[in-house]
């Protein structure tokens, strides 16, 4: 018996009835969960700030610090210090059998033993007292004028420092007055004009 041969078409149709009749059905599942698709944001309506990390201003405020720091003295030094002219309290003492005289000679040597000056690049200290306890610093900042006082034909003398508020600080019997006093004005940034200067006596 011949056989006819069938089209593609036909055939094709053929094998999908054939298949549907032989494979089961597709059930949907007993359950199924609730699936949002969320689409990735492309854009936002924030703005969008960019940090430029620039090296040039961290190194001028680390070179303004480091100025800074050079600018101010790092240690202090010391310019003069020490105590009353040894050669106040020796004529004093000479004096001294005066009574008239024994007074000075008894602040001489309360000077000689219990006074001590300090001129340092920062400031100037005198310290006073049985065991130094009274002291007082002030710094050449504050400082408006001094003035010197020779005594004993200019050996040593007594520098009288005026600061801006009115206050009269009175160094007596100070040695090396001169360049002492020269060092305060310039530290204080004033004229070196030193005045009242001239042997005046004791």
């Amino acid at each position: 018996m011949a056989t006819t041969p069938l089209s593609p078409s036909t055939a094709a149709a053929a094998a999908t009835s054939a298949a549907g009749r032989h494979l089961p059905s597709a059930k949907p599942p007993p359950y199924s969960l609730p699936v949002t698709v969320t689409r990735p944001r492309t854009s936002s309506n924030r703005p969008v700030t960019k940090l430029h990390v620039s090296s040039s201003s961290s190194e001028t405020a680390a070179a303004a610090a480091a100025t800074a720091a050079a600018a101010q003295p790092k240690e202090e030094t010391v310019f003069f210090d020490g105590g009353a002219h040894y050669g106040d309290l020796a004529v004093n003492l000479l004096l001294g059998f005066t009574l008239l005289w024994l007074p000075l000679t008894l602040a001489a040597v309360s000077r000689a033993f219990y006074l001590r000056y300090r001129f340092t690049n920062l400031r100037v200290t005198v310290v006073s007292g049985l065991t130094g306890q009274d002291r007082s610093d002030f710094s050449y900042k504050v400082i408006e004028d001094v003035q010197v006082v020779p005594r004993f034909i200019g050996e040593w003398g007594d520098i009288v420092i005026t600061l801006k508020d009115g206050t009269k600080v009175d160094l007596r019997s100070v040695p090396k007055f001169r360049e002492i006093a020269k060092y305060c004005l310039a530290m204080a940034e004033k004229a070196v004009v030193l005045k009242g200067e001239g042997p005046k006596g004791f």
